[in-house]
């Protein structure tokens, strides 16, 4: 590691500022919206939650799930948002009213991922029936715009960029749909992908694999990249990301710990206690040096 990777790698977040406490039961996702200023958090208590984490102040709270909350989304202007989980449901929320705009229907199973397009008129779901979904929110129909079941197993992450959807399988595959082209490419990995990130600049693909491994793909050609081992992860769904210069990939273990790698030679420059169960998301500042994490032991911690 150069010497200036290893400066970089001593101003990492690992000092917590503060705890997030409200959910009951397991938090399984933790989210900055677009600017960095908020953050939305759920889990297995049904419900959505809307925090300021620099001041540790809880802003709103939305329930309408019928049960566990896996994933939620915020639109990039911060006036929408979009969650699933459990119950099948897609549901696309006001932000400052909490009403629920449209219940997205069509997944026959637990829905595992949401994410909006970039235009905030499109919402991409992922679930267990092996399917990832589109919706236009635009419409008044809550039935989807498409489907893609080429998948031979659940689904449990997807992405979209301009001109791609990119979604994660237990299937061991990540398969990207050419929107424009209307072209299926699939990179097989052999290890159930349980969730995929991006890159900040969409050159390169995250994808964290249940033989505890996270591997860096170049998102274009499909090459394999590097490799990050030394966390647990064998058996929940859990995430990981980049920081917001590309330098290090962050991931959660199943012992509580998060780790830093070092993106180009894979070699582990921090790990620490973050929970004292399993992490299952980290989500990093889009400009800052913080980082927010989620666990099952009930919390969502800031990191400076």
């Amino acid at each position: 590691m150069s010497s200036a990777a290893a400066t970089a790698a001593q101003q990492l977040p690992r000092s917590e500022s503060r705890t997030l406490s409200g959910h009951e039961g397991a938090v399984l996702a933790v989210r900055f919206n677009r600017d960095g200023n908020y953050c939305l958090s759920c889990g297995k208590d049904r419900t959505v939650r809307l925090w300021n984490p620099h001041t540790g102040a809880l802003v709103k709270t939305y329930k309408s799930h019928a049960r566990e909350v896996r994933d939620v989304n915020a639109s990039s202007d911060n006036a929408k948002l979009v969650s699933c989980g459990a119950d099948r449901q897609i549901f696309y929320w006001d932000v400052a009213s909490g009403r629920v705009i449209r219940k997205f229907r069509g997944h026959n199973s637990e829905v595992n991922s949401v994410k909006f397009n970039e235009h905030n008129t499109v919402v991409l779901s992922a679930g267990y029936d092996r399917t990832v979904r589109a919706f236009d929110c635009r419409s008044q129909s809550s039935d989807p715009i498409q489907t893609i079941d080429t998948f031979q197993d659940s689904v449990m992450s997807v992405n979209v960029t301009s001109t791609e959807i990119i979604a994660g399988s237990v299937d061991g595959t990540v398969r990207t749909f050419d929107i424009r082209m209307g072209r299926e490419t699939v990179d097989n990995l052999g290890h159930p992908v349980n969730c995929i990130s991006l890159s900040n600049d969409w050159n390169c693909l995250l994808a964290n694999c249940l033989d505890s491994t996270v591997r860096l793909l170049d998102k274009n050609s499909g090459e394999m990249l590097q490799e990050y081992k030394g966390h647990i992860c064998k058996a929940f769904k859990m995430d990981c990301c980049l920081t917001n210069d590309d330098a290090f990939v962050v991931g959660g273990s199943e012992d509580g710990f998060v780790f830093f790698w070092e993106l180009v030679d894979a070699p582990i420059v921090a790990s620490f206690r973050a929970h004292s169960s399993v992490v299952t998301s980290v989500s990093y500042h889009p400009t800052k040096t913080c980082m927010l994490t989620s666990s099952v032991d009930g919390t969502v911690r800031v990191w400076t």
